[in-house]
């Protein structure tokens, strides 16, 4: 092959790579519009995960537990206001799967119905149910939605600080 076709085919490569955009990427933008703006987080109650306090039933006056403590710091760390949404787990993946949420919470696992519904977040941590069983525990977020999913596992996955 002579010299100027190798050339040639070197730029047209580089010049295809330039057009492929950022990867991963998020079709509807959602960590983009989360990064100093609001995270929609849907919450449904679980014992030591998820606990709610609502006078209304649809926005908690509080929302406490494990999970809703690493949403906080997630949120804190992208520089979100947090809008919480209480309901049950079908509702929650409803409401994600039409972009109505960002995230769904609730003592999750990876054997979850909803993956049809939404994406899973890796296995952040493990306990045993009532049976000695293992559950690996994840958190919901839109399909699609990769660059933020890449974002909220790096801070699930991180080494936290003991407090």
């Amino acid at each position: 092959m002579r010299r100027g076709n190798i050339v040639v085919l070197l730029v047209a490569a580089l010049l295809a790579l330039a057009g492929c955009g950022t990867y991963p990427a998020d079709p509807e933008g959602t960590l983009e519009r989360v990064r100093g703006g609001t995270l929609r987080v849907g919450a449904s109650p679980n014992g030591d995960w998820v606990r709610i306090t609502s006078t209304s039933g649809i926005r908690p006056d509080r929302v406490e537990g494990s999970e809703a403590e690493l949403i906080q710091q997630f949120a804190n760390q992208v520089g979100a206001k947090v809008e919480w949404v209480q309901g049950t787990e079908q509702v929650l993946a409803e409401e994600l799967k039409h972009g109505a949420l960002d995230i769904v919470i609730g003592g999750l696992d990876d054997k979850t119905p909803w993956t049809t519904h939404a994406g899973l977040t890796r296995p952040y941590t493990e306990s045993r149910d009532g049976r000695g069983n293992l559950r690996k525990h994840v958190m919901l977020v839109r399909l699609g939605e990769n660059a933020f999913l890449l974002e909220l596992d790096r801070f699930l996955l991180a080494p936290k600080e003991s407090q």
